[in-house]
């Protein structure tokens, strides 16, 4: 009767929402990566403005903003659970910041236009798999 909760288990991924399927899928994924790396990350819908956070998960989108005064690299982030965007100032490209890269952000959290910001955050890239 294996058989039987595979079958729902795709019968479920085929009815459900794909955008619920991928949001699922990252958050288990940043799970993962927390306990195996040790880190102490916390869920991005968990972290407010004024917040030293760790937060693992992936780039959905990575632009280079060159207007004369807000010129750097904007990353939208997502751990599954909240979307962060990352600003880096002063920077035109960042080696490794590419959509669908998966990694390890620490800063400052921070709000703006009603949207959680992490300006110049560290970061770390992990190894593609």
């Amino acid at each position: 009767m294996a058989n039987t909760g595979l079958l729902k288990r795709l019968g479920k991924m085929l009815t459900e929402d794909l955008e619920n399927v991928e949001e699922e899928r990252v958050q288990r994924e940043s799970e993962a990566a927390n306990v195996e790396r040790a880190t102490g990350a916390q869920c991005a819908r968990d972290c407010s403005r004024g917040d030293e956070a760790v937060m693992i998960g992936e780039l959905r989108s990575v632009e280079t903003c060159s207007r004369n005064t807000h010129s750097g690299v904007r990353a939208e982030f997502f751990d599954g659970t909240d979307t962060v965007l990352l600003k880096w100032m002063g920077r035109n490209r960042i080696p490794g910041i590419e959509p669908g890269r998966r990694l390890t952000v620490r800063g400052r959290v921070a709000n703006a236009d009603g949207m959680k910001v992490v300006y110049n955050p560290e970061y770390e890239l992990h190894a593609d798999e």
